[in-house]
């Protein structure tokens, strides 16, 4: 998926930032919706010993009530999973490179709501830049603490372990979190591996040296170390984004969910358990959340399909203030959060209607206002909510109105943009050959409707990975 990389010049030189030197290891840590929350580790039960072996694998950590300070009110039933990578270089990870500590660049919120008929998984950009809480060193883990400041949302990891990323999204979102699952990221390949590899389509070749990836286009079945090259790869493949990469990360583990639930693996005994044992080798834990737990969640949750398990991402805008970093966009970060609370998942989508992913939705945006600048924010404004930007240019002349223009076999894909605009007019032009839309920025611009359902929102569910978007 391409974007447009509306973003300004590199970050500021005295913009504080946490010690990075390890690679973007992150995508993997998806599979542990799988895993992890137990979609499909109830059939693992049916063996004591498998079960107790499974159990032998999992690690935990403890983290205290005051480490978490102040909390959100638990309102409902849901069960709200905070999802974490490390990268820590020790034992099988030395060979990617030997550094002190952990880091992390991924940070997952999962919502199971309180029926167990449907999953939220969020996002949250690494570049985002965040009110910080104030949290303890912990010297049993040589980590220095944190000062509450406003920084980047992965120092809270980085300085105060996973109490402290605890603490922060649950201060950041208003919502109750009640377990945690942080993930090695060396199990990936383990995970892929033990689930016979998994197809991702690729629109062209790929020649990566940096990420020893060689890659054919079309569909591929990728096994663990391609695996773990294709969601690392970034500047070889599409615009070279980081926002880019994470897209396609999410459509691949989409597809690695699909068939981690698919007859293929659950009616394996053989193929389960050795997935099984691949996820529970890799995780760490709280205390609460033991295999016993995941289990009776999966045996609750066992009617959960890929449609209803859904990835979206905090509403996001390249920040003009710190060059190089990520703001939220209010209000529909916080309207996110709360229809996340509230279990709003699948409110406002008509019964049998098709639906584009916005993905799929190729928009040129034109400025028409002669107002500098303006095609690029309400272009990054649509990148932010999903949307495939093909480019931004001028328009040939001055609109007071604002315009989507479609051809004949995009009447559907305006349809859907035309919803979330405050304020346009549409028309189709009979000579276009291309689905592709144009938006034409007036001088009435108004910006977009505030979200209304997790459907406004940049995201798809696990149905939608790399081959059926294509």
């Amino acid at each position: 998926m391409g974007h447009v990389d509306v973003r300004p010049a590199p970050p500021a030189e005295d913009l504080p930032a946490p010690p990075r030197t390890a690679p973007k290891w992150r995508a993997w840590l998806w599979v542990a919706l799988s895993g992890a929350l137990g979609v499909v580790v109830a059939a693992a039960g049916s063996a004591v010993g498998g079960y107790v072996k499974l159990s032998g694998n999992v690690r935990h950590e403890t983290v205290t009530t005051s480490e978490l300070g102040t909390r959100p009110a638990k309102i409902s039933k849901a069960l709200n999973v905070l999802i974490v990578g490390s990268d820590q270089r020790d034992g099988a990870n030395a060979r990617y490179g030997k550094v002190p500590g952990e880091r992390t660049d991924t940070i997952i919120l999962a919502h199971i709501s309180p029926k167990r008929d449907g999953a939220v998984l969020i996002s949250f950009p690494r570049d985002s830049l965040v009110q910080l809480p104030g949290c303890p060193a912990k010297k049993s883990q040589a980590l220095p603490g944190q000062r509450a400041h406003v920084g980047m949302i992965n120092e809270s990891f980085n300085f105060g372990g996973i109490a402290c990323t605890w603490r922060t999204i649950e201060g950041l979102t208003g919502i109750h979190i009640d377990h945690f699952v942080k993930v090695d990221f060396t199990g990936f390949k383990a995970m892929v591996n033990a689930l016979g590899g998994v197809p991702v389509c690729i629109p062209e070749p790929i020649d990566d040296k940096k990420a020893l990836l060689h890659l054919k286009a079309g569909k591929q079945l990728l096994m663990g170390e391609q695996a773990l090259g294709y969601v690392r790869v970034r500047y070889s493949i599409g615009d070279g984004s980081d926002i880019g990469r994470i897209q396609r990360q999410q459509m691949f583990l989409a597809s690695m969910a699909k068939k981690a639930m698919s007859g293929q693996t659950l009616t394996n005994p053989s193929a389960l358990f050795g997935f099984l044992d691949a996820v529970t080798k890799s995780i760490t834990t709280d205390p609460d959340l033991t295999l016993g737990v995941m289990k009776d969640l999966a045996m609750s949750a066992k009617g959960l399909t890929a449609g209803q398990i859904r990835f979206v991402t905090t509403p996001w805008r390249y920040s003009v203030a710190n060059p190089g970093r990520v703001e939220w966009v209010e209000p529909q970060a916080d309207r996110l959060f709360k229809m996340v609370a509230a279990d709003e998942i699948s409110k406002n989508v008509k019964s049998g209607e098709q639906k584009i992913p916005k993905s799929q939705i190729h928009i040129v945006v034109q400025n028409g206002t002669g107002t500098q600048g303006l095609g690029t924010q309400v272009a990054a404004e649509l990148e932010q909510r999903g949307y495939h930007i093909v480019k931004v240019e001028p328009a040939p002349k001055q609109y007071a109105k604002s315009v989507i223009k479609y051809g004949p076999n995009g009447e559907s894909r305006a349809a859907r943009l035309f919803r979330e605009l405050k304020r346009s007019t549409t028309f189709q032009v009979k000579a276009a050959q291309t689905q592709s839309l144009v938006l034409v920025v007036g001088a009435d611009w108004n910006g977009l409707k505030p979200p209304k359902s997790l459907d406004d929102v940049e995201g798809f569910d696990a149905t939608q990975d790399s081959c059926t978007a294509s």
